[in-house]
Order: structure tokens, then sequence, then C-alpha cells
């Protein structure tokens, strides 16, 4: 009898069937499964409620790098001032 996979390969499964950019069938034989049984672990994955989706996972990563942007560019702005003010005083 098989031993049944464990959450996180199920997980690593999805994971990469869904971002690689690779068929599903590949993916499915690279993994050792059945192509039927990935679809159906996606399709479960892509129901469940507890998990965030990756479109999620990407609106924060988006979100987190737009807030650190904008923060280095008024740590630009504070500096160009500093420069200029400096160098006014320096003549």
């Amino acid at each position: 009898m098989a031993s049944r996979p464990t959450k996180e390969f199920r997980a690593e499964a999805v994971r990469v069937a869904l971002t690689s950019g690779l068929p599903r069938k590949q993916v499915a034989s690279d993994f050792g499964i059945g192509f039927s049984t990935l679809n159906r672990w996606i399709q479960q994955d892509r129901r469940s409620p507890e998990k965030p989706t990756i479109q999620s996972d990407l609106e924060r990563e988006i979100a987190e790098l737009r807030k650190e942007n904008r923060m280095l560019r008024e740590e630009r702005d504070v500096l160009k001032k500093a420069t200029v003010f400096f160098a006014e005083r320096s003549k």
C-alpha cells in the first residue's frame, strides 16, 4: 500500500504547476503523480479559503515594494536637499 503524500509535497507540486510555466503533464511526471491527481490538487488549492492564493501573495508583494520604493524616493529627496544646503553653506 502506497503512503499518502504530505501537505508540503502537495503544496510544492501545486506551486510548481502554477508558477513554472511547464506543462502540467510534465510537472505531474516530474513529481511521480498522475496528471488527474495534480489537477485535483490544484482545484482543491484554489477552493481552499484558509490559504492565500498566489495572486494575493503577488499583490501583497507589489504593495510592499511600492511602499519601499516610496520611502526610498523620500530619502533620496531629503539627501538632495541636504546636498544643496551644504553646498550653499560651503561657498
